[in-house]
């Protein structure tokens, strides 16, 4: 098997897809602006794309599954959105909620960049990744 490198690369990236399909899924319910369900449903479409990308990409590494989030977080990302959404949960917080989960994305996804050499496929989809991301700020942040 290759470099260890790219394993932790591609399981922070699915890490950090998984988080990202989280917030959506346990925040979806409580969105009543249209346009921004219709944004969130891309978002998660997108999250599933680079998903199956790492999930096609992660037996040139390992023989393992890639790693995704633990129940804990699961369970901590669910309480954190009820916890600050229970008095507020207008479009603008909720976006203002979405675009601090991207914005930690996009710090882990370009220190994966900075900081890890690994090839080029790999740094391929973490570069999708953030881009998909920031992207994602320049659309949520018409919403707060």
């Amino acid at each position: 098997m290759k470099d260890e490198n790219e394993i932790n690369v591609l399981d922070e990236l699915n890490k950090g897809a998984c988080m990202g399909m989280d917030a959506i899924h346990f925040i979806l319910d409580k969105v009543k602006d249209e346009k921004l369900k219709t944004e969130l449903n891309r978002q998660y479409s997108k999250y599933q794309e680079i998903e199956q990308s790492i999930t096609k990409l992660y037996p040139e590494y390992s023989d393992k599954e890639p790693h995704e989030t633990s129940k804990m977080n699961k369970v901590m990302t669910w309480y954190g959105i009820e916890m600050k959404t229970m008095l507020d949960d207008s479009t603008s917080k909720i976006a203002e909620l979405l675009l601090q989960g991207t914005n930690m994305g996009i710090i882990e996804g370009r220190k994966l960049l900075n900081h890890k050499q690994t090839d080029e496929a790999v740094n391929e989809l973490v570069e999708e990744y953030v881009t998909m991301q920031e992207e994602t700020v320049e659309k949520l942040k018409k919403f707060l």
